[in-house]
């Protein structure tokens, strides 16, 4: 006998469905970026993401960076589940939540560095359901998912893509500042 409860979600491909595809993407009416490519170069001069790191920014309504956090992913899992809750950690330390306001006011971004070619994967879907989910519970508007990949910047779900920066460019800066190839990805986060 059921009461009005939905079965769960049959598993599929991902964890439960935690996980959006491309056109669930599109069809969000995720907010376009003013100036994408000046946004992902400072993003990567800030925090000089390497391949299985997140840099999650938040902007303000005039698209402006306030604030942003890197971190570099532990699991090789997708489950969106787990990416939402490594977002959400990542913004409660940067910025107060905007839960009381009626409508949010700031975006949330999300960068991501990979390896492999810069179409769409299972793991963006993940981040895609991570982010939009972190965004609701935080109390932000969803923006843009970006990879970044050796072929350079891709906004999914608009299709504006760049060749520079690129996850290689992160080889070439740390093998110059710091020698000999050292990782030197290390959680940060920036106010701006």
């Amino acid at each position: 006998m059921t009461f009005g409860f939905a079965p769960p979600p049959a598993a599929s491909g991902s964890r439960l469905g935690r996980s959006l595809e491309p056109a669930e993407w599109a069809a969000a009416g995720i907010p376009l970026l003013r100036n994408p490519r000046e946004l992902i170069t400072g993003l990567h001069t800030r925090h000089l993401p390497s391949p299985m790191t997140a840099v999650v920014a938040v902007l303000d309504p005039d698209d402006r960076l306030v604030a942003s956090a890197s971190f570099a992913r532990r699991s090789p899992t997708a489950d969106g589940w787990e990416l939402r809750n490594a977002l959400l950690t990542q913004l409660r330390q940067v910025i107060p939540h905007d839960l009381r306001r009626r409508t949010p006011v700031r975006t949330a971004v999300l960068l991501y560095c990979r390896e492999g070619e810069a179409h769409w994967t299972d793991e963006d879907g993940a981040w895609m359901w991570g982010l939009r989910d972190a965004c609701t519970l935080h109390g932000l508007r969803c923006g843009a998912y970006i990879t970044l990949t050796a072929d350079g910047w891709r906004i999914l779900g608009e299709g504006r893509s760049g060749r520079s920066p690129s996850s290689s460019s992160y080889r070439a800066v740390t093998s110059f500042e710091v020698g000999g190839g050292v990782d030197a990805a290390v959680p940060r986060s920036a106010v701006g």
